[in-house]
């Protein structure tokens, strides 16, 4: 009678501590995708406030950016989780695309080196996630190999995954390209801006976190 007492109290406090253990949800993609604004609306959302500052300057977030136990509810459901914004991931970065932006010779090469040394941190923070959210922008071709490099490396980690197909708002924007070049993935369009179709976006979220 003891030892079933026991094994009961252990199934208890093993399943509560579970229930409330942050999972870890990362957003990737390519730069200029919408992964900050994305992550901004969601704390928008449910916490009401920003996460980080939105820029049309490629790689703007060059650090990994963490807000912790937002819990979100859906359906009498409800999740928790630790939101991680990541710098944009690109397979080349050059100092003198960000001369384009206006920027000078030395600030352009540091935030080349910056932005180079995110991409790295992204790709390490890979192996901690438990859920990943690629956001792409929509109106873009996604047969990049940036987009083929994301995808490849969380199949091979066996990551749930999400694919966001954003910028929806815009005339050039094409969600069935997208579930043509990712049919085994779960996609969603939205516009993180306006906050268009984020109902489904929450349901779908539930639904790879079960």
């Amino acid at each position: 009678m003891i030892n079933m007492f026991k094994k009961f109290l252990n199934k208890f406090f093993n399943g509560l501590f579970k229930k409330k253990k942050n999972i870890k949800l990362g957003l990737y993609g390519p730069p200029n995708g919408g992964k900050t604004t994305l992550a901004n609306r969601i704390c928008q959302d449910w916490l009401g406030e920003d996460m980080g500052s939105v820029s049309n300057v490629a790689h703007e977030t060059r650090e990994i950016q963490v807000k912790e136990q937002i819990s979100i509810k859906s359906k009498g459901k409800e999740l928790s989780f630790n939101l991680v914004d990541t710098p944009g991931i690109a397979t080349r970065i050059d100092y003198e695309d960000f001369l384009k932006s206006g920027l000078k010779v030395t600030e352009a090469k540091k935030r080349a080196k910056e932005a180079t040394k995110g991409v790295i941190d992204s790709i390490k923070w890979l192996d901690d996630m438990d859920v990943v959210i690629i956001v792409l922008d929509s109106t873009k071709d996604p047969y990049s190999q940036v987009n083929i490099t994301i995808v490849g490396n969380l199949e091979a980690r066996k990551i749930p995954v999400l694919i966001v197909g954003n910028k929806i708002d815009l005339k050039k924007a094409n969600i069935k390209k997208l579930q043509e070049a990712f049919p085994q993935y779960d996609i969603v369009g939205i516009s993180a801006k306006f906050g268009n179709h984020m109902d489904e976006f929450y349901d779908l979220l539930f639904k790879i976190t079960k």
